[in-house]
């Protein structure tokens, strides 16, 4: 993965993050839209470790 991907997927996930925290705090940790971004977070996670394309 090139530098200028690597870093701006890694921009996303930290953005992913923290709208997921501010979500929870206001939501709960168990809302739909909560869980939606956790597993949307959890694919980028997947993409920058090099499990998914």
């Amino acid at each position: 993965m090139k530098t200028v991907q690597r870093k701006f997927l890694l921009f996303r996930i930290e953005v992913k993050r923290i709208v997921m925290y501010k979500k929870a705090g206001f939501l709960g940790f168990t809302h739909p839209s909560v869980v939606k971004s956790s597993h949307s977070l959890d694919n980028l996670l997947n993409k920058v470790q090099g499990i998914c394309p």
